[in-house]
């Protein structure tokens, strides 16, 4: 009688330990992810295609929205968020250098690649000597801009690092473009006031401009789309890792591929 009651109690300990731990496995280590943004899609992406999965997996996930790049990397680096959506890797590069921080990027996103838009001219007219153009004013994304001015024909210039590119990097523009800095969230306003202004794909998208009607897009290569970050020492972490197989899921690649929203973004090598 006492060995089968040994074997019953066995029996019951045994179960209680397998429900124990399907349900710490079903509430993760970090079962909050904070997660910050700018004026963009990347928001939209992560609510579609990697919200799932990580909520199948037991997190629950604060979306904290900024205005600017900077305040959303100062939010990850004094840890007031987990991670943020908004920037490359050159750009990441630049303000690490800048603020001597140490944030990293996990995993690459679908970007909409930088272009020239115009309320005054339709694509494929010539642009006219003397025309104004809006540039963004940090260093970074100013060469980008240039990359494309330059594509297009209309100037030449010299290679400089990301960080310390400026309008004096311009060292031919036979047809006088005006080049006119702006802070980059502002260049959509300022199509009414110039000729044609670069904008970032997620300014552009946020403000209502559609990539199939840029008058011409930049030529956007690895180290320019999107990351993940997060500091440096939470590269590895468990949470961390389940973002970047968020983006790698199934549920991601069929949320991209279903819309035609994306349609025209630069799409990282898992989703090629």
């Amino acid at each position: 009688m006492q060995t089968a009651r040994s074997s019953w109690l066995s029996a019951l300990l045994l179960l209680g330990a397998v429900i124990g731990a399907t349900v710490r496995a079903e509430t993760p280590a970090k079962p909050e992810l904070k997660v910050g943004f700018v004026p963009g899609p990347y928001i939209d992406e992560f609510k579609v295609g990697v919200a799932p999965e990580l909520q199948n997996k037991g997190y629950r996930i604060r979306y904290v929205e900024f205005s600017t790049g900077l305040e959303a990397n100062n939010a990850v680096f004094k840890g007031e968020i987990d991670a943020n959506v908004m920037q490359h890797t050159i750009f990441l590069n630049s303000y690490n250098e800048r603020q001597s921080t140490d944030l990293v990027g996990i995993v690459h996103v679908p970007t909409p690649p930088m272009g020239l838009y115009s309320k005054k001219h339709p694509p494929g007219t010539p642009i006219r000597p003397g025309s104004t153009i809006a540039v963004p004013n940090d260093p970074v994304n100013l060469q980008r801009a240039l990359w494309i001015l330059r594509d297009l024909g209309l100037v030449e210039i010299r290679d400089s690092k990301p960080v310390d590119v400026s309008e004096l990097d311009v060292i031919k523009n036979p047809g006088g473009i005006k080049i006119v800095p702006l802070e980059a969230a502002q260049a959509p306003r300022a199509l009414d006031d110039v000729d044609f202004a670069a904008i970032q794909g997620n300014f552009a998208i946020y403000s209502g401009l559609k990539l199939t009607n840029a008058f011409a897009l930049e030529r956007m290569t690895t180290p320019y789309i999107n990351v993940v970050a997060v500091k440096k020492a939470n590269a590895d972490a468990a949470w961390a890792q389940d973002i970047v197989a968020g983006y790698k899921s199934q549920t991601f690649k069929t949320a991209i591929f279903s819309d035609r929203f994306y349609d025209g973004f630069t799409l990282p090598d898992y989703l090629k």
